[in-house]
């Protein structure tokens, strides 16, 4: 029973040591087919690297290059300056009928080239690219492939930060469109034409995250060229971000707003409060246009108004208001003490005169005829009354002065005006901008 057992065990491993030596064995010849196939196309003498594939169907027309992008990551978008980063895995395929060889019966799927150098490539470019390098850790992260057909697929990993023209009129209401533009630089639309490859040529990675933007979507196009030297094949990827609006919310137009109604305290504190008055008027202006500075800073200088110059600079006119209120409130209160010392001797010469100042009446304004020389008898006085001559008052009536009339100062009136006339105008404001620009914003 032992010895049947031990012989069976022997013959076990038997069969896997010459299946491992076969396995050994092919892998080796396959290798070597590998070599043999790759000297054959591309060996000294066999090809020329310097001459591009034919068009299709072998043709003399031009050869067709099919592009499809991997967009790996965007690091940031540069509102002063005007671009972007990008990181991605830029493909290329066509066909090279210089490159087919003999399949094995489906054994051989496709050959890996670690030297691109050795075959022709296109001349393709970065049309709006401002700095640009490959990537080499650990290894240079370039694929080329090579399948039975002669069809060639070169990808290789790229990181670009490309230009992106900006239009900040609705700024930060606004949505940028960022464009990635792809160009033959030497072979004219007869020798070589860039095509998108069919069903989803343009890929994007689900873990890009911009601290303020938001990809909304991404536009595929067209964009074939003419110069001076002739006509040139180009692709064009057009990447819309919406503008993140929270953080402007938050970070300005909040703090904006309650600066102005900070101002608008000094309505209700006393006339006579002049450095309470002064201090809050000058600190929230120095405040609004401390942030404005800092808002400018942040962007470009452009010759047009943005959304957000309109809102600061409202802001500040608003805050300037409320300290010009004051300088008025304080002009109208001294004049009016100036002018008390003026009525009171007006009082007492129409008392010398004869006049009575208190004669006069609400509901009827009374004018007492007197001459200038005093007469006595009850016989003047009673002629006098028959020549008094009696004014009716006005039927019209106006609520408003009435309400004003409250007051007992000037100056008092234009602080209670100005606690209803500032936020009145703030709120109407604040209706025409939101919805003159949100409803822009939604239309783009």
């Amino acid at each position: 029973m032992n010895v049947r057992w031990y012989q069976r065990l022997l013959f076990t491993l038997y069969e896997v040591l010459i299946f491992q030596a076969q396995f050994a064995w092919g892998n080796k010849n396959f290798r070597e087919i590998e070599k043999r196939v790759l000297d054959n196309i591309i060996g000294p003498g066999r090809y020329d690297s310097r001459i591009r594939p034919h068009g299709v169907n072998e043709t003399d027309g031009p050869a067709e290059v099919k592009v499809n992008i991997y967009i790996r990551s965007i690091s940031k978008i540069d509102d002063v300056v005007m671009e972007y980063s990008v990181q991605m895995t830029f493909r290329e395929s066509w066909r090279d009928e210089r490159l087919m060889f003999d399949d094995m019966k489906g054994q051989m799927t496709y050959l890996t080239l670690t030297d691109p150098d050795k075959i022709w490539k296109p001349d393709l470019f970065f049309a709006n690219e401002k700095e640009g390098h490959f990537h080499k850790i650990i290894m240079p992260n370039v694929l080329l492939r090579i399948y039975p057909n002669g069809k060639v697929l070169y990808s290789i990993r790229i990181s670009l930060v490309l230009a992106c023209p900006m239009d900040l009129k609705y700024y930060p209401l606004d949505k940028q469109t960022c464009s990635i533009i792809m160009a033959s630089y030497g072979y004219t639309t007869e020798d070589l034409t860039f095509e998108w490859k069919e069903g989803d040529p343009v890929q994007v990675s689900k873990n890009i995250h911009l601290p303020r933007f938001t990809l909304e979507k991404y536009l595929t196009n067209y964009c074939t060229s003419k110069t001076n030297t002739g006509e040139y094949s180009c692709l064009k990827v057009d990447l819309v971000f919406k503008r993140q609006f929270s953080y402007y919310l938050i970070q300005i137009y909040i703090p904006g707003c309650m600066l102005v109604i900070v101002s608008w305290v000094s309505f209700w504190l006393d006339q006579n409060a002049i450095p309470a008055r002064v201090s809050l008027g000058v600190t929230t202006l120095l405040t609004m246009a401390t942030q404005t500075s800092g808002i400018n800073a942040s962007l470009p200088p452009v010759s047009y108004t943005k959304a957000i110059d309109v809102w600061t600079g409202v802001c500040l006119t608003f805050v300037f208001g409320a300290l010009l209120e004051f300088a008025l409130v304080n002009y109208a209160s001294r004049s009016q003490l100036r002018q008390a010392p003026k009525s009171q001797r007006k009082w007492d010469v129409e008392r010398s005169m004869g006049i009575d100042p208190d004669h006069v009446e609400d509901g009827a304004t009374t004018f007492a005829m007197k001459p200038l020389v005093h007469h006595s008898g009850g016989v003047y006085n009673e002629k006098l009354r028959q020549c008094e001559v009696h004014m009716q008052p006005s039927k019209t009536i106006n609520p408003i002065k009435d309400w004003l009339n409250k007051f007992p100062t000037r100056s008092k009136r234009i602080d209670v005006m100005s606690r209803i006339l500032f936020p009145l105008m703030f709120a109407l404001f604040n209706l025409v901008y939101w919805s003159t620009y949100l409803l822009r914003h939604e239309e783009m």
